[in-house]
């Protein structure tokens, strides 16, 4: 299950579990769109991979408890900026490779 992290990982913006605008990768890497598309340009900074729209979790138990108040989203804050030079060079070696083909 996903721990729909709080925050953006860049930026700290906050992404509450509803946040049409959070972005992970398959490592749930979390950051903001803003982040993901223009700064980061769709390349996670940890594990190069590209991103996606972060699902919602239902707020009201619709069906079978799978909600949040059974399954709360995560509290704790991961605020690692991405080293922009690095990224740079990440970006490079990539070589405009689209994400299914990392």
């Amino acid at each position: 299950m996903l721990e729909l992290r709080p925050s953006c990982e860049h930026c700290d913006t906050d992404l509450p579990p509803a946040a049409s605008n959070a972005r992970i990768c398959s490592f749930e890497c979390t950051f903001c769109a803003d982040c993901a598309e223009t700064i980061l340009h769709n390349v996670c900074p940890n594990c190069g991979g590209g991103f996606s729209p972060r699902p919602v979790r239902p707020a009201q138990n619709w069906k079978g408890g799978n909600d949040l108040t059974n399954y709360p989203a995560s509290t704790s804050r991961k605020y690692r900026p991405a080293d922009l030079a690095a990224h740079q060079e990440l970006l490079q070696r990539l070589q405009g490779r689209a994400a299914d083909q990392r």
